[in-house]
């Protein structure tokens, strides 16, 4: 199922996960989400204010369960059967940012991992680490706007011009990247971020050439965005903080213990870390596509409409559901989120190096 139509099915909708199960996303007002038998039940007020059931899934079927609303209702029958099924179950803010995930407590339980990633901290494996991230992250950079350049060969060669420029300036800074030495992560934090700094100002311009005439972009801006694809791209983002999260937890380790990211009480730095070689493969080049192709997200009180917010987690949860070649393979990329996070675990453990993932373009 691509981007687009998933975009499209009414909510709560179904997305496609591994073979035979499904990922449940519930974002309307005043859903009641409950337990019959062995399936998992949506109920919404229909007309007339009778309750409605909307969607039924036999918990078998059900890879992982998403709210992405206020005011929807969850029984405690849910929650248990998902916990012991093995299926999360992820909330998230009106800006796509996660605030909770529920899963077992027995499935986080390893301890000597989490001994090793405070110790790598100190060390050099916490230097490597930090150096890998940014890297996957710059040569991400650059395989967007190639996939975007592509496309403009021919038709826009000024355009094509333009990108493949900005391409040879994240190649010179992922160049001096490999240069950068210390014996543990303080000595090169600096460092890391000044060349991260630079490498996001070229792509962010390059981007901002993209979309021009499109959409209004004034340039990459965080929290509180009011402008359209800073908004998208935001609540973007939160959706696949959420499966970097779950993915950081089943491996093991401690997502409030990062190397670039500074540690600060409440802000999960190792995940803020291990995204940063996501972000562009799996949010910006779906929701740039959508700009390109004439969607302009409509804005609410400074935020996506609410039909607008399903349309860009349908987007990105469809992209997760993409498959890339990894390994000599191709997985979902659900799952290669997956396998480099037990790779950062591998890592830590003494058990090769880590390597950054790096999509096509």
């Amino acid at each position: 199922m691509g981007g687009e139509d998933a975009a499209k099915d009414p909510f709560p909708f179904l997305l496609p996960a591994q073979p035979g199960k499904v990922h449940l996303v519930v974002s309307t007002y005043g859903a009641f989400v409950g337990k019959k038998s062995e399936r998992l039940v949506v109920r919404e007020r229909g007309r007339g204010g009778r309750s409605e059931v909307v969607r039924e899934v036999p918990f078998f079927k059900l890879e992982q369960l998403t709210v992405a609303s206020n005011g929807v209702s969850i029984s405690s029958d849910v929650i248990s059967a998902c916990v012991e099924e093995g299926i999360p179950i992820t909330f998230l803010r009106g800006s796509g940012r996660p605030y909770a995930k529920v899963m077992s407590p027995t499935l986080l339980g390893t301890v000597a991992i989490k001994r090793e990633q405070f110790a790598a901290y100190q060390d050099g494996r916490g230097v490597e680490l930090a150096r890998a991230f940014a890297e996957g992250k710059i040569r991400n950079q650059m395989n967007v706007l190639r996939y975007f350049g592509r496309h403009r060969k021919r038709a826009r060669p000024e355009d094509y011009a333009l990108l493949e420029k900005a391409c040879g300036a994240l190649e010179e800074v992922c160049a001096q990247l490999g240069r950068v030495e210390g014996t543990k992560v303080e000595d090169v934090r600096g460092e890391l971020l000044s060349l991260e700094g630079r490498a996001s100002n070229v792509y962010w311009e390059a981007v901002g050439e993209l979309v021009s005439g499109k959409v209004e972009f004034p340039g990459r801006e965080h929290r509180g965005a009011d402008d359209p694809l800073n908004a998208m791209l935001n609540y973007g983002y939160g959706v696949l903080y959420s499966e970097a999260w779950g993915a950081i937890l089943l491996a093991g380790l401690e997502p409030f213990a990062g190397f670039i990211h500074a540690d600060r009480s409440g802000k999960p730095s190792l995940v803020l870390d291990f995204v940063e070689e996501f972000r562009q493969p799996v949010v910006d080049r779906p929701l740039l596509a959508m700009v390109a192709k004439g969607f302009v997200p409509r804005m609410e009180d400074g935020k996506l409409s609410v039909e607008d917010r399903r349309r860009v987690a349908g987007a990105v949860l469809a992209r997760l559901s993409g498959t890339e070649r990894y390994e000599g393979k191709r997985h979902r990329i659900k799952t290669i989120i997956h396998l480099q996070a037990r790779r950062i675990a591998g890592f830590l453990r003494g058990e090769g190096r880590y390597r950054p993932f790096v999509a096509s373009w």
